[in-house]
């Protein structure tokens, strides 16, 4: 071997094949040098065989580019390609081998793609936390501090990693944990500046204080399924339409001077225009439930709306339709159940408002832009404005825009209990990410133009398949596997189904009695199948047969079980918060459904560990510090004693003595059996499930205290089944001692409503009087002419009295200002007696205030 082969072996990118995509974020120049480097160390510019300008991607091994936002992008990926950014060549470099193309992909779902993190001073636990959350979506980890870092997570300055960014003045972010997780939680990457160490906002920011969002979004152009004006054909030279034929479909509904003008530009951009959609490449429509709307997405091509049109003509540069949700045809008839919702905005401006109006709008839900009780929703950046806390008292469902985004995407109304789009970080204006969403591609044509079968053709030429389509049909016969990311399901026919008679049946001639299959998988093991072809013929096939063997064995065991074969694994799937399933699952979660353990016990059932037969609640108990009251949990659990937060499912209560906290009050509502805390720790001393006989609560000191009988209280809770409330509204303080949320949770607890009172106009309404229609168990009907604010005795609560008078005589019925330890003690005893001493009553205060 000479030295120029030695030579040409010891390149770094001898094996890459490469197309650099030129954009916004990669200019010209910059291209240029990432072409240098790559031609320099062994790497062939795949683009020169190229005649058309488009990637060809038989002859490529890596694409080029700073954005997935090019026309051949999903090929690509289906195809296996290496989509990169420019900073892989570089990285690649600095390292001496390849880098992992996954950390440096351009997809927006793997948002800390290009980022680099260290861990400082954190828990161990939370390190491997970190990396595997890192690495999941599209980071890099590294154990120490590099100039390749670009973010260290730490609780402060001290570690000596800090220390070291400090003195060798690195350009590195040193960011608290909690950013990490923020950004887990919604799914984005968010702005770190809140987090940055050494003086967190989100520290010493107070709660009450204006968010500034300081990130401009950039939805120019993007902002409405209707552009305001046409772009003028000038002077300026546009290629952004070079090589391509589009067609303007007639449900655009456009004048034909309009028609004239976009044709013109489309000429002036290097395209030219069609009336076939069989021989377009782009089709521009406004509806999704148009035959060429279908025809042409199931032929693979472009299809955009007037708006995206526009946007090409006005930056010259292609983005894919999907790319942004406004560019995209919209449902005529708006996305199922999204009808019944009212939505209203706030704490988003600009562009980010009207993209968010706009795509409220195109949903099919109606928007609001001041909010009323009849609305269902609020979309808000963040907690802090009047409107939010009108949406606490008056319930109404408070999300951020991710909820809106999802469900247009997804084309499926996304569930309320994901967390994801009802947490909101500290400090942050979520306005910062609007517009990053894209349209699901598998969900539009699973809901839009989904094929029958694979012969459909009613609206498609020859030759015009899906190449997806085409491509995974070419792996199938040639035996290979076909990947879930290539599969495209089409419906098929039920085994039950009488099987229908096509439309080439009835050309051709009477039905026929269908012919055996030729591959027999019964009788002889070892039995050729019959065929007219040549002996190699049938070695092959029953070389193939032999090979799928397993396959066929697993796809049987397969149908075997309850939901039948589903290509592509078993998913979970979201909840509609308006499908009929979603009623059956809160019907029978309200007979007795159990609690998130209990979905995880279920998980376990396959070890030996026994079911649950008692739900404690544990208050006011000391466990064992760290990882032991982890350990000591599961070793209850071991004996059938599951350990739960929840009150309203738990079997058992467990308290030292007769407490007033919020889970010992929440949980009597539900006539649990009370047992000593003394119980826990003999479980555990003995290492087996005691009976409860010789542990129930006995504290007679306790009972006089608080005034109440333990046993008695019980049995009016057996009686009241968690109603002791029901049909009463009870707003309170939101200064209240104790805190708002813990007296909701025991009136909620107890049947009733609790709202947050701030003497808002129309914030109180005469709904006690309907509750006592709608259940005979509610409270005696001489009580339902009272409504009641749990109040404190500070300066602001006081000054809020007067108003709670007026709203509510306001509303034809009587104010009761009560005393917090007037709902407490109602709580516990399980009995509602009121008592003019319970009354609050500014000369009260003033008195114990004088005196």
């Amino acid at each position: 071997m000479d030295g120029g082969e030695e030579n040409a072996e010891q390149l770094l990118f001898s094996q890459i094949s490469f197309h650099i995509i030129s954009s916004e974020s990669l200019k010209p120049s910059d291209a240029q040098t990432i072409h240098k480097i790559l031609v320099d160390n062994g790497a062939q510019d795949s683009s020169q065989k190229s005649t058309t300008g488009k990637i060809s991607l038989a002859d490529v091994s890596h694409i080029i580019s700073a954005t997935s936002d090019f026309p051949e992008y999903d090929a690509a990926i289906d195809a296996l390609k290496s989509v990169v950014k420019p900073e892989w060549v570089t990285a690649s470099i600095a390292k001496g081998r390849l880098a992992n193309p996954r950390s440096y992909s351009p997809d927006p779902r793997l948002f800390f793609s290009g980022l680099v993190l260290c861990c400082a001073d954190i828990p161990e636990g939370d390190k491997d936390a970190v990396m595997g959350g890192v690495l999941a979506t599209g980071g890099l980890y590294s154990s120490s501090v590099t100039k390749m870092v670009t973010h260290i997570v730490a609780l402060t300055m001290d570690h000596e990693k800090c220390q070291t960014v400090l003195k060798k003045d690195l350009t590195c972010k040193i960011v608290l944990p909690h950013w990490f997780d923020d950004c887990l939680r919604i799914g984005k990457r968010l702005d770190e500046d809140p987090y940055l160490l050494p003086d967190p906002e989100i520290l010493r920011g107070k709660p009450h204080e204006p968010i500034i969002d300081t990130k401009k979004v950039d939805l120019q152009g993007a902002t409405s399924v209707q552009p305001p004006d046409p772009p003028r054909v000038g002077t300026r030279q546009i290629d952004v339409f070079k090589g391509k034929k589009i067609m303007l479909n007639n449900d655009l509904k456009i004048s034909s001077h309009l028609r004239g003008t976009l044709e013109d530009l489309i000429d002036q951009g290097g395209g030219t225009t069609t009336g076939s959609v069989h021989k377009a490449d782009v089709l521009i429509c406004h509806y999704r439930e148009t035959s060429e709307y279908r025809t042409a997405s199931r032929a693979g091509k472009e299809v955009g709306n007037l708006t995206w049109l526009y946007y090409l003509t006005t930056h010259n540069t292609w983005t894919s339709p999907m790319r942004r949700l406004l560019h995209y045809p919209i449902s005529q008839y708006g996305l199922p159940g999204f009808d019944k919702f009212r939505i209203s905005l706030s704490n988003y401006n600009g562009e980010a408002r009207v993209y968010l109006e706009n795509l409220a709008i195109a949903a099919g839900g109606a928007f609001t832009k001041t909010m009323k009780e009849d609305n269902t929703h609020l979309i808000t950046a963040h907690q802090h404005s009047e409107k939010c806390d009108a949406a606490r008292e008056w319930n109404i469902n408070m999300v951020n825009h991710l909820w809106l985004e999802d469900s247009y995407a997804k084309w499926q109304i996304q569930t309320l209990s994901n967390p994801r789009y009802t947490y909101f970080p500290p400090r942050t204006n979520l306005s910062g990410i609007v517009g990053q969403t894209q349209i699901d591609r598998h969900a539009v044509e699973r809901h839009f133009f989904h094929p029958s079968s694979i012969e459909e053709s009613e609206n498609i030429e020859p030759g015009q398949l899906n190449a997806r389509r085409l491509q995974q049909l070419d792996r199938h016969n040639s035996g290979l596997p076909v990947t879930s990311s290539e599969f495209i399901p089409y419906r098929t026919q039920d085994e039950n189904e009488t099987p229908r008679a096509s439309k080439m049946h009835k050309l051709n001639g009477p039905l026929r009695t269908p012919a055996a299959s030729r591959i027999v998988i019964d009788g002889k093991e070892n039995e050729t199948p019959s065929t007219n072809s040549s002996r190699g013929a049938k070695d092959r096939a029953a070389a193939k047969l032999h090979d799928q063997a397993a396959d066929i064995a697993l796809y049987e065991k397969e149908r075997k079980r309850v939901g039948g074969v589903i290509f592509g694994g078993r998913r979970k799937i979201s909840d509609d918060a308006g499908s009929h399933d979603s009623r059956k699952r809160s019907s029978s979660r309200d007979e007795g459904a159990g609690t998130d353990e209990d979905m995880r016990d279920a998980k376990r059932a396959k070890k030996s560990r026994q079911p649950a037969v008692m739900r404690l609640l544990v208050t006011g108990y000391q466990w064992a510090p760290g990882k032991k009251e982890a350990e000591d949990k599961s070793r209850l659990r071991d004996h059938g004693i599951l350990v739960t937060q929840d009150p309203t499912h738990c079997t058992h209560l467990a308290a030292p003595n007769l407490l007033r906290t919020r889970k010992f009050i929440c949980a009597l509502a539900y006539a649990p059996v009370v047992i000593s805390s003394q119980y826990v720790d003999d479980c555990l001393a003995k290492d087996k499930r005691l009976e409860t006989e010789d542990y129930l609560l006995t504290d007679p000191e306790g009972e006089q205290k608080h005034g109440f009988q333990l046993s008695e209280s019980l049995n009016r809770a057996k009686n009241h089944r968690g109603r002791l409330l029901r049909g009463m509204t009870i707003y309170c303080t939101e200064a209240v001692k104790g805190g708002f949320d813990t007296y909701k949770a025991i009136i909620e607890s107890n049947g009733g409503r609790c709202f947050l009172y701030k003497a808002r106009a129309g914030s109180v309404t005469a709904t006690r009087a309907a509750g006592q229609d709608e259940d005979s168990n509610g409270v005696a009907e001489d009580e339902s002419k009272y409504l009641y604010l749990v109040s404190g005795t500070s300066p602001a609560e006081v000054a809020l009295w007067s108003k709670f008078r007026s709203m509510v005589q306001g509303a034809g019925q009587v104010p009761r200002i009560a005393e917090t330890d007037w709902l407490l003690h109602t709580a516990l005893r399980q009995e509602l007696h009121w008592n003019d001493r319970c009354e609050l009553k500014e000369e009260h205060v003033s008195d114990v205030k004088n005196g």
